[in-house]
C-alpha cells in the first residue's frame, strides 16, 4: 500500500509528523529516507511532539545514533546516517529497542541493510520547489497498514 502527499511549508511538514505521533502505538516502526535537508528531522520532531515528548527533549541523534524519549509512549529515535553496516548498528542496542514496548522512528533507515523490520511504515521525503516536500509513504505488513490508516485515514478508492 503506497500513498503520496505534499507539504507546502515547514509548519505543514511538522504538523504531518504531529498527526503521525498522535496515533503511534507500541511496536510501530517508521523509517524515513530522503536527501540531506529534505525535512526528516523536522518531521521526526513533529512525530515526537504528537507522541507527547517535550520538544526541548528532542534533538537529532546523528552523533548519539539512538535516543529514547518518554511521552505518551516510549519513542526511540535513531539516525543511521553515520553508520556503515549492521555491526555498527548492533553495538548501539538498536535491535533490543525493536523488541521493546516503544515505537521506533528511524532516519536514514536505508543506510543500513537489515535495519528495517518486515512490518514497517516507510516514508521517502523529496524536496520540491518553493520549500515544498513530497512524501511517498509505503506500508508493508499489517501493523504498518493499520498505522497508515490511523494516520491518514482509509486509502482512497482505487488507490
Amino acid at each position: 500500500m503506497t500513498r503520496r502527499l505534499e507539504s507546502r511549508s515547514v509548519e505543514e511538514t511538522f504538523s504531518l509528523g504531529e498527526r503521525l505521533g498522535r496515533v503511534l502505538e507500541p511496536g510501530d516502526f517508521v523509517g524515513l529516507d530522503g536527501q540531506l535537508g529534505a525535512g526528516k528531522t523536522l518531521f521526526a520532531r513533529g512525530v515526537a511532539s504528537g507522541a507527547g515528548v517535550p520538544l526541548d527533549d528532542v534533538s537529532s541523534p546523528t552523533y548519539s545514533i539512538v535516543q529514547s524519549y518518554a511521552g505518551r509512549l516510549a519513542l526511540h529515535h535513531a539516525d543511521l546516517y553515520r553508520l556503515s553496516g549492521e555491526v555498527d548498528l548492533f553495538a548501539t542496542g538498536y535491535f533490543d529497542l525493536l523488541e521493546s514496548e516503544g515505537a521506533m522512528l528511524v532516519e536514514w533507515v536505508s543506510q543500513v541493510k537489515g535495519a528495517r523490520p518486515d512490518d514497517a511504515l516507510s516514508i521517502q521525503l523529496e524536496v520540491l520547489p518553493l520549500d515544498a516536500r513530497r512524501f511517498s509513504i509505503s506500508a508493508v505488513g499489517p501493523r504498518a497498514a493499520a498505522l497508515l490508516s490511523r494516520w491518514l485515514g482509509p486509502a482512497p478508492t482505487g488507490a
